[in-house]
């Protein structure tokens, strides 16, 4: 009896030390969309657990995007910082270390490698191996969370930066905070110059091109939906949502040679933050809790394929990611889609 009223008061003095103590966010209220249900396109398979899986060197892990260079030879960027190259008679190999955290992968048309590195901004990699900075700051302030790139039929690099306000260390306060600051922009190869395409994207993420080049799609993660943002033509400038309700969080997205494009869906909508997203003072809490002790979505493999009106034309899941899951990217080539993963030691192939 004693232990029992031993422990509720150390669970009374733990509760009144955590409301005690200052929030790391001053959240506010945000309204949630209800998910499209798992029904049509979207029916619940395990289509996903055929993935080939291609195991990275021991210790590494991470390879959040995948990238195939003229020769059919893959590159990824793991945890470490580390670039990687795997050709097809050969293992892996380390070409270069950025010191931070690289994302987002894309060869420009002289195979140079693109890198969004969440830490370093914007990078290139020269096919000798050398690294250069392209943009690493927007009107005289450090960017955020580089995170994703494509490149337009012009060279024009799209890029984007996910958050501003927080770390990638810290980017659960991002989506309690509710404040959009992911932002979208264009680099002009000639001159390393810096346009701000859109702001106030909710973690701006994965980017892709359209075929004609008159838009651009940018993945916003935490508010489950897919933008479009106008080039050309009358609505030039404009921001518009092309696919919204997502059932779960979009990270990557590249088009694939029919013009379609494939969205990798990190996992499933977190619940505990959706039932309480109108609620501040709740979400404000939350933020205070350790991150080890912190609610962590169950893995889940999920990729869709979408036209270019926004329609999703099937899914592929592994609902206990027993192959595959939190999956961060989907890249289209000819020889089938390769996958890459926020943590997992692996990426992954899936024939077409």
């Amino acid at each position: 009896m004693k232990f029992l009223l031993s422990l509720f008061l150390l669970i009374l003095i733990i509760a009144a030390a955590l409301v005690a103590m200052p929030s790391p966010i001053d959240s506010v209220a945000v309204s949630v969309s209800r998910p499209l249900p798992f029904a049509g396109a979207l029916t619940v398979n395990d289509a996903l657990q055929s993935t080939q899986l291609i195991a990275l060197p021991e210790g590494k892990r991470g390879g959040e995007d995948v990238a195939r260079d003229q020769l059919g030879c893959l590159y990824t960027g793991t945890l470490d910082g580390s670039i990687m190259r795997k050709c097809a008679y050969s293992g892996w190999e380390t070409l270069v270390n950025t010191g931070g955290r690289p994302l987002g992968l894309h060869f420009d048309a002289q195979q140079n490698l693109i890198i969004a590195d969440a830490e370093k901004g914007l990078l290139s990699m020269s096919p000798q191996g050398n690294l250069r900075v392209l943009a690493d700051q927007f009107k005289g302030k450090h960017l955020g969370v580089v995170d994703d790139v494509d490149i337009g039929a012009d060279g024009t690099i799209y890029f984007s930066d996910a958050s501003n306000r927080y770390p990638l260390s810290d980017i659960v306060l991002d989506v309690l905070d509710g404040r959009p600051s992911g932002r979208l922009f264009a680099l002009n190869p000639a001159d390393n110059s810096l346009t701000l395409l859109a702001d106030e994207l909710a973690f701006a993420n994965g980017v892709a091109v359209s075929a004609d080049q008159s838009y651009v799609l940018i993945n916003e993660t935490f508010t489950y939906r897919i933008s479009k943002v106008w080039l050309s033509g009358p609505k030039a400038g404009e921001k518009e949502v092309l696919l919204d309700k997502l059932p779960g969080m979009p990270d990557g997205i590249a088009r694939a040679a029919n013009g379609t494009y494939w969205v990798a869906m990190y996992g499933l909508r977190p619940k505990i933050v959706d039932q309480f997203h109108d609620q501040p003072w709740v979400k404000n809490l939350l933020a205070k809790l350790p991150k080890e002790i912190a609610p962590v979505p169950k893995p889940y493999g999920l990729i869709l394929q979408i036209d270019e009106n926004g329609m999703i034309l099937q899914s592929l899941h592994d609902q206990a990611a027993v192959a595959i899951g939190e999956v961060t990217s989907v890249q289209p080539e000819d020889n089938g889609l390769y996958l890459g993963t926020l943590h997992m030691g692996v990426i992954g192939k899936l024939a077409y």
